[in-house]
């Protein structure tokens, strides 16, 4: 990339992040409504952990693929990482309309995998994006806006399932007469849908990537790659981290264990610990998985607002970020 990036104003930096609203809204329902839709199609408490696999999974691998495959990749058009965050907001709507009318627990599973896939891709080049296009001395804002669009995504993704949930009575039935899933997931997994296309989409359409100098066009064009060249490059950027980063990969081992652990559990426990109900009560199970969700929503709404604190703080020590 060029060394002399342009400084962006304040909304600018705004209009670059508000695609990761769309896809931490996505993520949002991923995390508070997909445990309680397996329960809802009769998954049984002890098999969470295994129809989850595609979180970790998806994660380990479609994360740092895309990231070094959008590190090769440029187009006159369409850019370096636009392209990546698009194409996994496309599959990101697509799975969200759909997962609510899975009438098996097979086409919900199915689905995760897909809209975890098309989250990651999405989210991976996101990341880099504002290293791409911000320079130093405002990269802090970006990541600090970045932050706050992910709380407020997953924060409104949570409110809006307790919402629907007041609003919207009714069950789908399974395939073999069950009962299935409620309709009030419809109008969230719908809302997040629309979120996901429309608000990439317009970072897409307002923020144009830096074009690589020619030095670096002939560099990217000279280089010769295969099938395993990413794959290459992640083991060197591993190999090559510093003590300081593998300290944190240590203690996101641990954090990220609980939280998978926290997502699949908390509807149960609360239906078992305030309505001393099992999954098998539907009626009582869904009254806790609203509670569930508006709980969520206000521990991740907390520290969304303590960012904007950070915000005024930067602002106020450094006021050259904002301008």
């Amino acid at each position: 990339m060029q060394e002399l990036k342009p400084s962006l104003s304040f909304w600018q930096i705004i209009n670059m992040n508000v695609g990761f609203f769309g896809i931490q809204y996505s993520f949002g329902l991923q995390q508070s409504a997909v445990n309680p839709l397996y329960t809802f199609l009769h998954a049984k408490p002890e098999d969470l952990p295994l129809l989850n696999l595609a979180g970790p999974m998806t994660g380990l691998l479609i994360q740092p693929i895309i990231g070094a495959l959008s590190d090769k990749t440029w187009h006159p058009r369409w850019g370096r990482r636009k392209p990546y965050f698009l194409v996994g907001a496309i599959f990101c709507s697509v799975s969200l309309f759909l997962f609510p009318f899975s009438r098996a627990l097979w086409m919900a599973v199915g689905l995760l995998w897909i809209l975890d896939a098309a989250n990651n891709t999405a989210m991976e080049p996101y990341r880099a994006f504002i290293a791409d296009k911000l320079p130093e001395k405002q990269r802090a804002t970006g990541f600090l806006t970045q932050s706050f669009f992910t709380g407020f995504g997953i924060t409104l993704a949570n409110l809006s399932l307790y919402f629907f949930q007041q609003l919207i009575t009714g069950t789908t039935h399974t395939n073999d007469g069950q009962s299935g899933i409620p309709y009030w997931v419809f109008g969230s997994f719908f809302v997040g849908a629309i979120c996901s296309i429309t608000s990439v989409g317009w970072s897409v359409y307002t923020t144009p990537e830096i074009p690589p100098t020619d030095e670096e066009l002939k560099k990217l064009q000279a280089e010769k790659s295969n099938l395993l060249t990413p794959f290459a490059e992640i083991f060197s950027a591993i190999k090559d981290m510093p003590k300081s980063l593998w300290k944190l990969a240590l203690i996101y081992l641990f954090q990220w264990y609980a939280m998978f652990c926290y997502w699949q559990f908390i509807s149960h426990s609360i239906a078992k610990s305030v309505w001393h109900a099992t999954f098998r009560d539907q009626a009582l199970y869904e009254k806790a998985v609203g509670w569930t969700v508006w709980s969520m929503a206000f521990t991740i709404l907390s520290p969304s607002f303590r960012l904007l604190d950070w915000c005024g703080l930067l602002k106020k020590l450094r006021p050259e970020t904002f301008t």
